[in-house]
């Protein structure tokens, strides 16, 4: 049985909540000498009729604080983004990514990646890709693999002649069982269940000053089992784009910022940050290329007592912001217990905890959190927005 949506009293409620105190429960205000980047995966963005006006309002009430803002789980159906759009007004951007994840036409995990952006501090800079293992590493990860990777192989081989026998026999008869996602599953990492998304970008700061300039990646990493598939596309990803940094001199921006639904498992700060910073070795820590790499949001806040949470049931770190830069204009991983959160204008950050302000502004005790979440969680989202604070680009210090 669905649950029931928010009435419109209860969305007046809400807005009312917020508009008293929104700094309460963490969205970024918009602060003078400043610019705010996020990453917000608005479940199943797709038909302009899946969500009502007071849930769209919403959402637009949200976008329309960030300047730069990555979105996941975008449908082919470009309808409910279009009107997202609207709302939000002229002053802001959009690209997109063509579906990714499942072959046009077939069942699977299909989706866009994009980026909304405020025109009035942020820009677009000419490139656009998605990020894939080319196929000389797919076949070195293949042949190296080979012991591995043949029992699948043969399982799905054994599939596909037991449908064309179906097929061969007039179709009489049930259709062989079609092999689950975990049955699929590649004991090695061979390529991205869906390509992160690649845009480059610019931001302009006070008159005189160089901008910052970064490709940000938009990232939708698989969901399973943690020991598997999450962990290889997160390793797989680290591992590009420190290569890619890596390579002074030659890319296309010299800095670049991650921003997505990692699905890490981070339910277990501080067991799980261990393991994370064991198992890449240069996380952040300033690497012998010269690349700072933070992740922000795998330390605690200096003004909070845990790591932030960004689902909504308030269990786990999905979603991430890292930053891998040359520019020591933008916070290293010292700075995540020290200078965040003491200027203004940044750097600073944080999650925009909706969670919290539905249960304030419905009066929901802890013990019925379950069932609220159950009445937004497809009308609204699953996740909560995270943020970046950055201040506008100043001079270089030498």
């Amino acid at each position: 049985m669905a649950m029931q949506q928010f009435t419109a009293e209860e969305w007046k409620l809400i807005r009312d909540t917020l508009d008293r105190d929104p700094v309460k429960f963490g969205l970024p205000k918009r602060v003078y000498g400043s610019v705010t980047l996020g990453s917000f995966n608005i479940r199943k963005l797709g038909s302009a009729q899946s969500r009502n006006q007071n849930a769209w309002e919403f959402l637009a009430y949200i976008c329309r604080h960030f300047d730069l803002l990555a979105i996941q789980e975008i449908l082919d159906d470009l309808s409910g983004l279009r009107r997202l759009m609207s709302l939000l007004g002229p002053d802001f951007g959009l690209i997109i990514s063509d579906t990714t994840g499942a072959f046009p036409g077939r069942r699977g995990l299909a989706e866009r990646l994009g980026f909304i952006y405020n025109w009035r501090l942020v820009e677009r800079t000419e490139i656009a890709t998605d990020i894939t293992y080319d196929r000389t590493e797919v076949l070195k990860t293949l042949a190296r693999n080979r012991d591995t990777i043949h029992p699948m192989i043969n399982r799905y081989g054994k599939y596909l002649e037991s449908v064309k026998a179906w097929e061969a026999n007039g179709k009489v008869g049930p259709k062989p069982t079609a092999l689950t996602q975990a049955q699929l599953r590649m004991p090695v990492f061979l390529t991205f269940i869906r390509q992160p998304f690649c845009a480059g970008f610019r931001i302009r700061g006070h008159p005189g000053t160089e901008p910052y300039e970064f490709m940000a990646i938009d990232a939708h990493l698989n969901y399973g089992d943690p020991k598997h598939d999450p962990k290889q596309e997160f390793y797989a990803l680290m591992n590009w784009i420190m290569a890619r940094a890596g390579q002074k001199g030659k890319t296309y921006h010299p800095n670049f910022i991650l921003l997505g639904d990692l699905n890490m498992d981070f339910d277990d700060p501080e067991k799980d940050k261990e393991r994370l910073e064991k198992d890449i070795k240069e996380l952040n820590m300033i690497t012998q290329e010269g690349v700072s790499v933070n992740f922000p949001f795998l330390d605690i806040h200096p003004n909070q007592s845990e790591v932030f949470r960004t689902n909504a049931r308030l269990s786990q770190t999905y979603d991430q912001i890292g930053l891998f830069s040359r520019d020591n204009r933008l916070p290293t991983y010292k700075d995540n217990e020290t200078i965040m959160g003491k200027n203004p204008t940044g750097p600073d950050y944080g999650v925009f905890n909706f969670v919290e302000l539905f249960a304030t502004a419905l009066g929901v005790p802890d013990a019925q959190r379950g069932d609220l979440v159950k009445r937004f969680e497809h009308k609204v989202s699953d996740h909560m927005p995270l943020w970046l604070r950055l201040p506008l680009p100043e001079k270089t210090s030498t």
